[in-house]
């Protein structure tokens, strides 16, 4: 049963027909999945408060109902070291169509990897693991289940993967903890189980894995087209 909150969060984006970034990483957080320290501003100066207190380097991208697919037309910045930078970075954002504010983003670090759902219209709620981040549509290193999945399903997935060597540490690298990711992959596949009726599919690319944290860097929900639910 989805809390109020999260519902809530859910029926206010009908009009745009998916979840803006910081409202998704908020409904990510409630269901209790871990994310990075964000703030969303909607001003300059909300921006460079949100950095003060998150700690440079911090990333910044664009946050409009306009724009779904923020990397393609450049509404992404990481590694921003300073306010001069950001405060450029976010001028440029406010030319963008539909320009609600940035989100900005505390740096995570880890191996990268995708996590996603969506409702196949035979099988119901299907959950994908892969290796993620920009090159996640060139490797193609992905596998997927029935939600929801338990441990051993979690085990497999990554047991599948040609990349599985990146998670137990590689080349002196520390391994990705798999109690970590195994919690975040139960939970969000009992997340998706839950907003079935409501959802047409979601993304979490990167999640950034260590040996002590899966963190969402960046999430996508798109809502069912027509849902009144």
């Amino acid at each position: 049963m989805l809390s109020n909150e999260i519902a809530q969060i859910l029926d206010r984006s009908r009009t745009a027909g998916w979840v803006l970034e910081p409202d998704a990483k908020h409904l990510l957080s409630l269901a209790g999945i871990k994310v990075p320290q964000f703030t969303w501003a909607r001003t300059p100066d909300e921006a460079l408060h949100a950095a003060a207190a998150i700690g440079y380097p911090v990333v910044a991208k664009v946050v409009s109902p306009e724009i779904l697919h923020k990397s393609d037309v450049g509404g992404v910045a990481v590694g921003i070291k300073d306010d001069t930078q950001l405060a450029d970075t976010f001028n440029r954002f406010s030319a963008f169509k539909g320009f609600a504010g940035a989100i900005i983003d505390q740096t995570v670090y880890g191996v990268e990897l995708i996590v996603g759902g969506k409702i196949d219209y035979q099988f119901g709620p299907v959950v994908l693991l892969g290796i993620g981040g920009t090159g996640v549509e060139i490797y193609q290193d992905t596998t997927l289940r029935m939600a929801p999945v338990t441990e051993d399903d979690v085990r497999s997935m990554v047991e599948s993967l040609k990349g599985s060597k990146l998670l137990g540490g590689y080349r002196g690298s520390a391994p990705v903890s798999p109690e970590k990711l195994s919690q975040l992959v139960k939970t969000f596949s009992e997340l998706l189980v839950e907003m079935e009726d409501r959802i047409e599919s979601i993304d979490l690319n990167p999640v950034m894995c260590t040996a002590e944290a899966c963190v969402v860097a960046d999430a996508r929900i798109v809502l069912k087209s027509g849902n009144t639910a």
